[in-house]
């Protein structure tokens, strides 16, 4: 009986946000973030434009953006501003590599 009593208690102190199969996946050393979803954004830039204007357009029409060819772009994870850096190629793939990390950016 004292065994359920404990188990009940350490069930009680988990945070209620974390499954029972969770909890087994937690160490002292904190690598439960690691698993954590973020939403990164890499963009190239802006352009401000009228909605008719938007619905003229067709395929291989041209936006032009805000930032030259030369400009960093700028990385976002879950909106918020946290690097900058080029835009490559990898194999067939686009890819950024950071060039800056931002410290303590709040921009969206």
């Amino acid at each position: 009986m004292a065994e359920e009593e404990e188990q009940a208690e350490e069930v009680e102190k988990a945070p209620e946000t974390i499954g029972a199969g969770q909890r087994d996946s937690f160490d002292d050393s904190g690598q439960a973030v690691y698993d954590v979803v973020v939403e990164v954004s890499a963009v190239l830039g802006t352009s401000i434009m009228k909605v008719s204007q938007l619905l003229k357009m067709g395929r291989g029409a041209v936006v032009q953006l805000d930032r030259g060819v030369d400009e960093a772009v700028d990385i976002f994870a879950n909106n918020r501003l946290v690097a900058r850096g080029e835009v490559v190629v990898v194999e067939d793939h686009l890819a950024v590599t950071l060039t800056e990390i931002v410290k303590g950016s709040h921009e969206t």
